[in-house]
C-alpha cells in the first residue's frame, strides 16, 4: 500500500477538526501541529468567516506598492538603452536626467532591474583582475601625460588593413586623436602628431609600448619619433615589455573603441575614419565616465599652454656636460677614439656627465640613454626608462675585466 501524501491543506483541516473536538487546550494543540498560537488563531479566525475555503493559501503580494517604478520611466530607460546599447545603468542615468528634467531619477540598482527584465543586459565573462604593478608616473592635470598606441589592425570590407593610431589624455580621459592609417610607418605617424600638437599643444610626457615607431632596439630604445619628441621637450615614457597594464587607461578606451566602431567594420578607410570621428565626438562630449563622476571627458580637459614651435629647437645641456655631435654613421670621437652610439641620433648632440672616474652617464636632452666607460671606449644602452641592466655595476664601476 503506497504512503499517503500529506499536504498543508490536509494539516489545516485536521487542525480545525481537532480544535472543534476540543481534545486539547489551544496551546497544546498548536504545539502538536508545530505552529505558533498566532498562526493557530489566524486559521480559526478564517474558518469562522469563510469555512474551510478560508484555509486556502492566500497571496502575500501587497495591493499597493509605493516604490513601483512608473511605466513611462521604465519605457524611457528602455529607449535610451536601445539607442546606446554599449552603456550600462550608471551611464544611462545622466542622459536620462538631461532628456527628462523634473522626472523622478531611479537608483542604479533599479535601472539594472529595468534593463534585466527587458532582456537588455549583456552579461560579460568576468576574469580575475591582475595587479597592474607600480605606476610609472601619475597625471595631475591635463597634458601631464598622454597615452598613445596603435590599436590592433583589422580589415575594412574592401580587404585593406586599418591601423588606428590613438592618442588620449590620462588626466581627463579625453581622446586627443584617433586616425586610421594603412600602416604604422614613421612618416604618417609623425604627421598625425604634428597636426595634434598644432591643435592641442605639447604634453609633458607621452606613454607608449615598445613597438614601432615609438621604440627601437637601439641606444636607450630611442626611435626617430621619440627623438623628435625629445627635441620638442616631451619625455617619452615606455612601459615595461610585456606589461600592457601599465598603459591600462588607454587600453581600456581601446575596448570601447573596438565595440563601437569595428563591429562591423566600414566599407573602406575613409568611411571607417568617419566612424572614428563620430565615436570621438560621443566619447568626449556625451558619454559619462565613471572615473570623472559620470561626467564626459570634455568637462575636464583643457588644451596645453605649450604651443608647437615653428622651428624645432636644439637640445641644451648644463655647462659641466661634455657635448658631442653624433655623425651620420652613428658615432662620436672621444679622445681620438671612435665610439659607436646609434644612427637614430645622427646629427644630434648628446651630453656626457661624469659620475665616477672615467664613468659617464649619457644623455640625449633630459633622457638618460646609457653609460660610458671612457677607458674601454664603449657605451652600454639603458634599455628601459626604469633601471639600468643588472650588469652595469660589474661592467662600469670597476675598471678591471669581469671574470
Amino acid at each position: 500500500m503506497p504512503w499517503k501524501e500529506v499536504t498543508p491543506m490536509d494539516e489545516k483541516v485536521h487542525f480545525i477538526s481537532d480544535y472543534l473536538d476540543q481534545l486539547f487546550d489551544f496551546a497544546e494543540l498548536c504545539r502538536r501541529y508545530g505552529i505558533s498560537r498566532k498562526t493557530g488563531y489566524k486559521y480559526t479566525h478564517r474558518y469562522r468567516e469563510d469555512g474551510f475555503e478560508g484555509l486556502i493559501a492566500r497571496s502575500s503580494r501587497p495591493h499597493h506598492s509605493p516604490s513601483k517604478i512608473d511605466p513611462k520611466i521604465e519605457q524611457a530607460f528602455v529607449e535610451l538603452k536601445k539607442i546606446r546599447p554599449d552603456r550600462g545603468a550608471k551611464k544611462l542615468i545622466r542622459p536620462y536626467r538631461k532628456k527628462y528634467p523634473g522626472w523622478h531619477v531611479p537608483s542604479e540598482s533599479t535601472v539594472n532591474e529595468i534593463l534585466s527584465r527587458n532582456n537588455l543586459v549583456i552579461h560579460r565573462i568576468k576574469t580575475r583582475p591582475q595587479h597592474p604593478g607600480k605606476p610609472i608616473s601619475i597625471a595631475c592635470d591635463s597634458n601631464d601625460l598622454w597615452g598613445v598606441d596603435y590599436k590592433g589592425p583589422f580589415k575594412t570590407r574592401d580587404g585593406n588593413y586599418c591601423y588606428p593610431l590613438t592618442i588620449s589624455d590620462y588626466f581627463s580621459r579625453y581622446i586627443i586623436g584617433c586616425r586610421g592609417l594603412y600602416s604604422p610607418n614613421l612618416e604618417d605617424t609623425k604627421e598625425v602628431f604634428r597636426r595634434v600638437f598644432q591643435e592641442y599643444g605639447l604634453p609633458q610626457r607621452i606613454r607608449s609600448d615598445n613597438g614601432t615607431p615609438f621604440s627601437s632596439p637601439t641606444m636607450g630604445r630611442l626611435s626617430r619619433l621619440s627623438v623628435w619628441w625629445i627635441r620638442l621637450g616631451i619625455f617619452p615614457e615606455l612601459i615595461q615589455p610585456g606589461a600592457p597594464q601599465q598603459n591600462s587607461i588607454h587600453e581600456r578606451m581601446h575596448r570601447t573603441l573596438k565595440d563601437a566602431t569595428t563591429r562591423p567594420p566600414a566599407s573602406n578607410l575613409p568611411a571607417q575614419q568617419r566612424k572614428f570621428n563620430d565615436f570621438i565626438e560621443d566619447f568626449n562630449y556625451d558619454r559619462p565616465h565613471e572615473a570623472l563622476g559620470q561626467e564626459p571627458p570634455a568637462t575636464m580637459y583643457k588644451p596645453s599652454t605649450r604651443p608647437f614651435p615653428a622651428k624645432l629647437p636644439q637640445v641644451e645641456y648644463p655647462r659641466h656636460f661634455h657635448v658631442r655631435l653624433v655623425s651620420t654613421n652613428g658615432g662620436i670621437m672621444w679622445k681620438h677614439k671612435w665610439v659607436n652610439i646609434t644612427r637614430v641620433l645622427e646629427k644630434e648632440y648628446i651630453g656626457f656627465e661624469e659620475i665616477d672616474n672615467d664613468i659617464y652617464d649619457v644623455f640625449f636632452g633630459s633622457v638618460l640613454i646609457g653609460r660610458f666607460n671612457s677607458i674601454k671606449g664603449a657605451v652600454i644602452s639603458r634599455r628601459t626608462n626604469y633601471q639600468f641592466d643588472l650588469d652595469y655595476d660589474n661592467m662600469y664601476l670597476h675598471t678591471k675585466p669581469v671574470t
